[in-house]
């Protein structure tokens, strides 16, 4: 299968892999053969990339470290759980009931049970969703980032399943923040942007009050908008004054962010992303926690089409487990443009003058 740009994507053409909303229904299945009708609609609803069968990458399955079972169950519970809350009459003096807290801490076990039985480099979060509602999609990605940098970093399983409640609810202070501002297809004024800045404080004042959420987690909420050099908010906190969980939150959250398409801005590439995150390091992130992201998170997700510094150009086939940012590439383009008589592949980890210089705009 190759992962394709929907703009690249023609009628007749394939899905290779399902296609869902942000609540975990099928939208599209799998050998649904594409119409220009379909395309156009996908479109509209904010997808920009398909995984479509393709002859150079027929044998190639890009396999997720979640199961398509967890991450549809953890959608449609963080939906509905999300718009109790905004549907009801309380709305934030509300409690969340002893079951909903139950569902997602057994959500988040679930996650951790897929990665440790799936102990490779963690594929960058491209399952196709229509995101009606950005908050559900971005609180469940951040979730498994966590849950896998915290693995990576060697923490207990008692600590990851709390800071995996947080990583679940992190963001549940924006539902307080109205839609206008939350959802503004351009800059945001001073006004809106300090109204934006509160969702920590107003989901910290939720969670702290839930029976059944530590007050660990609640700070998760709090602090993962604080920076190291104490330039973030809501409270300018530096270095230690951080929780190491929101410290941990803090780089999974801006990668989901930057990496997603939102009402105001286009994704940035992965490879992009990871930068961001470099030029912060040591000034906004902690520089450990970065490395163990790069170490722990594949960007370069298998199907993706590159460009290589030879000329070349190739599909990414596969992972390497110890520098997930150096993929093996099967050259489908020679530099002159060519199709080769037969595919051949690079292993990057081996081949350490070859690097990626380019990807196709997959976000």
């Amino acid at each position: 299968m190759r992962l394709l740009s929907i703009t690249r994507c023609e009628p007749g053409m394939k899905l290779a892999k399902p296609i869902f909303t942000d609540t975990g229904a099928v939208l599209l299945n799998t050998e649904v053969l594409l119409t220009s009708t379909m395309i156009r609609r996908l479109q509209e609803k904010g997808i920009n990339t398909l995984y479509i069968y393709d002859d150079a990458t027929k044998d190639i399955e890009a396999g997720e470290v979640i199961s398509e079972k967890v991450r549809r169950t953890a959608a449609r519970t963080i939906y509905h759980t999300f718009n109790e809350i905004l549907g009801s009459d309380q709305k934030w003096r509300a409690r969340l009931s002893p079951s909903a807290i139950a569902d997602f801490r057994n959500i988040f076990e679930d996650i951790l049970l897929d990665l440790k039985q799936n102990r490779q480099a963690m594929n960058l979060l491209t399952n196709i969703c229509a995101q009606d509602h950005y908050i559900y999609a971005h609180s469940l990605n951040v979730a498994i980032y966590a849950a896998a940098l915290a693995l990576h970093l060697g923490y207990p399983d008692k600590d990851i399943v709390e800071l995996g409640m947080g990583a679940l609810l992190h963001d549940i202070g924006k539902l307080r923040v109205p839609g206008e501002v939350l959802y503004k297809p351009g800059r945001l004024t001073d006004d809106e942007f300090i109204e934006m800045k509160k969702h920590a404080e107003y989901g910290f004042e939720f969670l702290r009050n839930q029976e059944g959420v530590s007050l660990l987690a609640a700070h998760c909420a709090f602090q993962h908008h604080e920076r190291l050099d104490g330039t973030g908010y809501p409270r300018g906190l530096k270095g230690d004054e951080i929780h190491r969980y929101a410290r941990v939150l803090a780089v999974c959250d801006v990668f989901d962010a930057v990496t997603t398409n939102r009402v105001y801005r286009s994704a940035m590439l992965p490879h992009d992303a990871m930068e961001i995150l470099y030029t912060g390091s040591g000034t906004h992130f902690e520089p450990e926690i970065v490395d163990a992201f790069r170490r722990t998170v594949a960007i370069y997700p298998i199907g993706l089409t590159v460009q290589l510094n030879t000329g070349e150009t190739g599909v990414v086939v596969d992972y390497n487990r110890n520098v997930p940012a150096r993929p093996v590439v099967r050259v489908t383009r020679l530099p002159d443009g060519s199709v080769p008589s037969r595919y051949y592949e690079i292993d990057l980890a081996k081949e350490l003058t070859v690097m990626i210089v380019k990807c196709d705009a997959i976000l």
